[in-house]
């Protein structure tokens, strides 16, 4: 056949050429280049510094996350610090009959349904007496909107009569006189001080829950308002201005 003859030709033609003629048309083969040495250091280093730029790009994001949890567990500012003492456990007020300076008898369990800020003196109301008088009033005063959801009381822990130019002061203050002794198993103060030398926060169930410390002055009065502005809006999802109504 003519196909047959023609490759028969042509593959007698290329077995007559010489070796240098085969040299000079060589296979139709594609040979891919191998990659190099320097190629594969420098695509591995590119790898490695875009992780390093990822990595650095994650940390810019955290650092604010990673420094408050530092700083909340670790630094402990003293913004966060509590001023007063919490009293742990807290102590229920007892159920005592107290009395006005009227005389009128009153359940001491009467003053619960509020935040209160409660003083103990004697009758005859001393210089600190008088000093805590104020600084219940100013504090109070302080908490402005919130201040209805607060009541300053003081306790009188004797028989001593209360003294007539003490009235206009107390105008808006709660006053009971308290049997002392019966007093004692509630309110306490800290080791080496007495119990009129401190103020007492106690919370709407009638527990005695925080102390200030002995003889606070006007800088400590400014701690004590946010340790009750702080106390106040922890509870303010549950604990509403006023007493609630007895049934």
């Amino acid at each position: 056949m003519s196909g047959s003859k023609s490759s028969d030709g042509s593959f007698a033609r290329a077995a007559s050429l010489p070796p240098e003629a085969h040299a000079e048309h060589p296979l139709g083969l594609t040979v891919h280049t191998l990659p190099q040495a320097g190629d594969a250091v420098a695509t591995a280093q590119r790898a490695r510094h875009g992780r390093w730029k990822m990595l650095g790009v994650l940390m810019i994001c955290a650092a604010p996350v990673i420094a408050s949890y530092f700083t909340y567990y670790v630094v402990r500012p003293e913004g966060r610090r509590n001023y007063g003492e919490l009293i742990d456990p807290q102590r229920t007020a007892p159920a005592l009959m107290a009395t006005t300076l009227s005389g009128a008898p009153v359940p001491l369990d009467s003053l619960k349904g509020q935040w209160l800020l409660v003083s103990v003196a004697g009758g005859d109301c001393d210089a600190a007496c008088q000093k805590h008088l104020y600084l219940q009033r100013q504090l109070r005063e302080s908490l402005g909107k919130e201040k209805e959801r607060l009541d300053w009381v003081w306790l009188v822990n004797d028989s001593a009569p209360v003294a007539d130019a003490l009235a206009p002061a107390l105008q808006k203050a709660t006053v009971l006189r308290v049997d002392g002794v019966a007093l004692n198993a509630w309110l306490a103060p800290a080791a080496g001080h007495q119990q009129a030398e401190h103020l007492y926060v106690v919370d709407p169930m009638g527990n005695w829950m925080m102390r200030f410390p002995a003889a606070m002055d006007t800088a400590g009065a400014a701690k004590a308002k946010r340790d009750l502005e702080r106390l106040l809006r922890a509870s303010s999802s549950w604990d509403d201005a006023g007493r609630p109504a007895k049934p």
